[in-house]
């Protein structure tokens, strides 16, 4: 889906270089046996070259295995072994290098940071960062760079959130309401704030967009799990397997399989290639979410996304501007339009809320013109809960007054009968009408609506086409929610909804085996963002909300859930897509080595002989040339594992159908061309005579046995 959201600063992704030499080191690190026990599949090749090594050292030590020992044979498997275990390290050390260089950035904004603490005594301290406490006050000022996550408690100022976001608009933060978070690292660019610490040191939100960047605290997905424990299992079963065909060899007499040749056989059918890139799938995931400015807390949090069935929306600032605006101006019977026009600007003029703005700006797109009101030369009437109305008294007398229907029947009486019917059809609609008088006169009215976001409509079709159910929220009549439902497209809403609704909602779905998502930034919605099994919370929100979710956006912007579901759904598309290209290639990496092994074994195998499709006739070079087709696989997959698998909305039958067509296929495919590619290469290497002096040099180098 093609959404444009700021990434981080231009200066924090300046200076996100990836290191190699940290990527190197951290491919050499991934070679501990704690790490690599990890990962079965890996761990299983890992046990296997230790193995070929300790055969290497002393053939002796294992003499019935070792029949016809050829020394630079068994050193090319244990290279071979070692590169596939160093290009599955590698993978994962490019993917976290990724986010460790843009977390040093981001470190950046902490270095030196000094807070100016308030005492019970009002009295002012500047201090470290480091040492403020929750439930301690600091004033920022001007310039200041706010020290750690806190609500702002007195004052009002414009933060400058551009550093964290890479949006160059400042934000309103402000004590009261639900706007009054702010972000350590922030810099304050207007006004005075006093500021409650609601965030440890090593616990704020950028701290943990650090970690997250980082990739150090990643932990497994139920789904990496699910499929770890596949791969293991499938890992057990083909040990079991190579073991019987050996031990069958052996006491047959049929073929020699030795141990270099049965750890190829098994590392080749192992699903080494998807067991190499899990953790860099994984890592880049989250990486993209970092990427939209999300931090998400948990990498099941993404994943979750990936997989939901409801996702419940607020319908202001969510599916709508969150704003009514002046959409139309219907004049009464007998009054001109120009003169409704003018006298609706004149009479909203001095209305500084968005409906009174909106009111000017549609009267003006109109062609209404009035003249600048001179100081002195008018009275404003402003909104009282008495009068239900607001209005402009000019020097000359003349009264302009703007409020709701029944409160100007209390002022200027009945409205024409036309005009009443017309009120009434768009109340029906759920539209606001308000009637504007002059001289209490009745010129006419203005419906105002609650507007749709542009695109909304399209990104929740394409939910839908993902499988995910729609739930407007909203406290409005349900006339006013049946109409903004129905021009949103979502697939059901709620009216009249009060603060626990929402998490009603969630725990129904939830309890008839959904997976829901919810959005929300007030304090009321933190009970259904926390059991939603995906809650984004906004960044202007209030603390109880983004510590409640699971997400938090810097960006403050609801639809962002959208984009998420996005990146969880490519993250398990790009697993499967993987996956499926992993088993299918290791189908043909059977029928490259096994027919070869039966070759000059009996006539009882003349049907296995047959299935040597490929004509490859040197067995320890069909052995070689496999391994190695098998290792080059995990570096040449590496980019799409960090990039993902392309989505696009569609179902999950057309998503299975793309990956075996494109994955399943191709993974046979390419195995097959790609082995007697390498195969014929290793036999023009054999005809070089240099190649060959070079081998016999190093079989001087190497214990016991024959070259």
């Amino acid at each position: 889906m093609a959404t444009s959201t700021p990434e981080l600063s231009e200066d924090v992704r300046a200076s996100a270089r990836v290191s190699w030499r940290y990527v190197f080191a951290e491919s050499i690190r991934g070679f501990s046996p704690r790490r690599m026990i990890r990962h079965p599949v890996m761990f299983t090749v890992y046990l296997l070259f230790l193995f070929i090594v300790v055969v290497m050292i002393d053939p002796r030590l294992f003499p019935d295995l070792t029949k016809g020992y050829d020394k630079i044979y068994y050193l090319g498997t244990a290279v071979l072994l070692f590169a596939t275990l160093w290009f599955a390290t590698l993978s994962e050390g490019i993917a976290e290098a990724q986010g460790r260089a843009q977390a040093e950035s981001l470190r950046r904004i902490q270095s030196g940071l000094a807070a100016h603490r308030l005492g019970p005594d009002g009295t002012e301290t500047t201090v470290p960062a480091e040492a403020l406490r929750v439930g301690d006050v600091f004033v920022a000022r001007p310039g200041d760079t706010i020290p750690t996550d806190g609500d702002v408690v007195k004052g009002a100022a414009q933060i400058d959130e551009s550093m964290l976001t890479g949006e160059s608009q400042t934000v309103l933060r402000e004590s009261g309401g639900d706007r009054t978070s702010v972000l350590g690292g922030s810099k304050v660019s207007e006004g005075e704030i006093e500021v409650r610490v609601s965030a440890v040191q090593g616990q704020s939100f950028l701290d943990r967009l650090i970690r997250l960047v980082e990739s150090t605290s990643r932990e497994k997905t139920p789904n990496e799990i699910a499929l770890n424990v596949l791969l293991s299992a499938l890992s057990l079963a083909l040990f079991i397997v190579v073991l019987g065909l050996v031990y069958l060899c052996q006491i047959t007499g049929y073929a020699a399989i030795d141990v270099a040749t049965a750890a190829s056989l098994l590392v080749s059918l192992l699903p080494t290639t998807i067991g190499g890139l899990l953790p860099a799938i994984g890592i880049s995931g989250i990486n993209r979410v970092a990427q939209a400015n999300v931090i998400a807390k948990s990498g099941k949090a993404v994943e979750a996304a990936g997989d939901l069935d409801v996702l419940i929306l607020d319908k202001t600032g969510t599916i709508t501007v969150g704003n009514r605006l002046a959409v139309q101006l219907v004049p009464a019977p007998d009054v001109d339009m120009a003169d409704l026009l003018r006298v609706a600007l004149i009479g909203s003029s001095l209305d500084d809320t968005p409906e009174g703005r909106s009111i000017v700006r549609l009267a003006a797109r109109r062609g209404a013109q009035a003249g600048r009101l001179e100081p002195g030369s008018y009275r404003a009437l402003p909104f009282s809960a008495e009068r239900r109305m607001s209005g402009i008294v000019l020097g000359d007398g003349t009264e302009i007054m703007k409020g709701s229907v029944t409160a100007m029947r209390d002022y200027a009486g009945e409205l024409p009968t036309a005009l009443d019917l017309t009120a009434n059809e768009a109340a029906r609609q759920g539209i606001t009408v308000l009637a504007i008088s002059q001289n209490k006169r009745i010129m006419g009215l203005v419906f105002l609506k609650d507007v749709v976001k542009p695109g909304i409509r399209e990104r929740l079709a394409e939910l839908r086409r993902m499988g995910i159910r729609t739930v407007m929220c909203t406290g409005d009549n349900r006339l006013t929610a049946a109409s903004i439902a129905k021009e949103a497209g979502v697939d059901d809403f709620i009216a009249e909804a009060r603060p626990e609704t929402k998490l009603t909602v969630v725990n129904r779905e939830k309890a008839q085996g959904r997976l829901v998502a919810m959005t929300g930034d007030g304090t009321n919605d933190a009970p259904a963002l926390a059991r939603a099994d995906v809650g984004l919370a906004m960044n202007s929100g209030t603390s109880a909300a983004k510590e409640a979710g699971n997400m938090v956006d810097l960006d403050s912007d609801p639809t962002k859930l959208i984009q998420v579901v996005s990146i969880g759904k490519q993250l398990l598309i790009t697993r499967g897509a993987l996956t499926t290209f992993s088993i299918t290639n290791d189908v043909a990496k059977y029928f490259a080595i096994i027919p070869v092994l039966f070759a000059a074994a009996g006539a009882g195998f003349v049907g296995i002989r047959e299935l040597n499709i490929l004509g490859l006739t040197n067995p320890h070079l069909a052995v070689l040339s496999t391994v190695l087709f098998n290792a080059l696989m995990i570096p040449a997959l590496v980019p799409l594992a960090l990039r993902g698998v392309p989505f696009r909305p569609r179902s999950a039958i057309d998503l299975l159908r793309q990956n075996l067509i494109l994955y399943g296929i191709g993974g046979l495919v390419s195995a097959f061309v790609g082995i007697k590619a390498v195969y014929i290469v290793l036999v023009w290497l054999g005809s070089v005579p240099g190649w060959q002096s070079f081998l016999t040099m190093i079989g001087h180098f190497l214990p016991g046995g024959f070259v």
